[in-house]
């Protein structure tokens, strides 16, 4: 019951968008990190040019170079998908233009390039990372890289300061809020102030949630009130019909 109430209160702290800012959100699944594969590594233009050929949407990660430039990968370190080792934030942009990406013959794309290669032919959801020293330099470098951009663009992230920060400073952007209640630790109540806060402060379009929180009270108050609410990841036949029954979109990766 207690559950509920903060659900109520949710309705206060985030209220719904505007129908049209946000209805591409719901009009295609989403391709999480593109639509990669044991032949396309996660995140690469060859996974984005694969979702824009299956007509999906695509998720991408961005995080800052040291100079605090937008480049298009998931991971704060660079060890797991390169052969580089170490921080990523701790290499400068030329340095970061110049890592192959494991396994293939491409480098790690900058988000512009990435944008100019999608060309608005399919949405694309943007998960901003949130690096300690560089969260306003790159939240700068994300806008400045999709003002002008005539596709479909909505920016989300764990952190609700991005997410305030594009209310403030680029208002019209779409913005989404990433949730997951599976921290360890937290009660249910625990989780439940916490979210609230997070809500009041990010302000979001759109909630971007664990499936593995589904079905959750926030997300069955946010969509009554007419905010979309994406799942992510959907990776096998149960998540699907999941993402189905309780969601609007899924943000999915193929299973293999």
């Amino acid at each position: 019951m207690l559950l509920w109430l903060f659900a109520r209160l949710e309705r206060w702290a985030a209220p719904a968008p505007e129908a049209g800012r946000i209805a591409f959100l719901t009009a295609q699944p989403f391709a999480h990190r593109g639509l990669h594969s044991r032949i396309r590594i996660e995140n690469s233009r060859s996974a984005f040019r694969a979702a824009v050929a299956a007509g999906h949407g695509i998720e991408l990660d961005v995080q800052a170079a040291a100079g605090g430039e937008a480049f298009v990968f998931h991971d704060s370190d660079l060890d797991r998908l390169t052969p580089a080792r170490g921080p990523f934030h701790a290499r400068t942009a030329d340095a970061l233009d110049a890592i192959p990406l494991a396994g293939t013959g491409e480098t790690i794309p900058r988000l512009d390039e990435v944008l100019r290669l999608i060309a608005g032919r399919v949405p694309v959801l943007i998960e901003v990372k949130s690096p300690r020293q560089r969260r306003t330099a790159l939240c700068l470098a994300v806008r400045r890289a999709t003002e002008g951009y005539l596709g479909d663009v909505g920016i989300m992230s764990f952190d609700p300061r991005i997410s305030a920060w594009f209310a403030e400073h680029s208002p019209r952007t779409v913005r989404g809020l990433v949730i997951s209640d599976q921290a360890q630790g937290h009660s249910r109540i625990s989780q439940a102030i916490r979210r609230l806060g997070a809500l009041r402060l990010a302000k979001p379009d759109f909630l971007a949630y664990d499936i593995r929180d589904l079905p959750s009270p926030t997300t069955q108050a946010a969509r009554q009130r007419g905010m979309p609410v994406l799942t992510w990841t959907v990776r096998d036949t149960a998540d699907a019909q999941c993402a189905a029954d309780y969601a609007d979109q899924p943000i999915y990766e193929i299973a293999e």
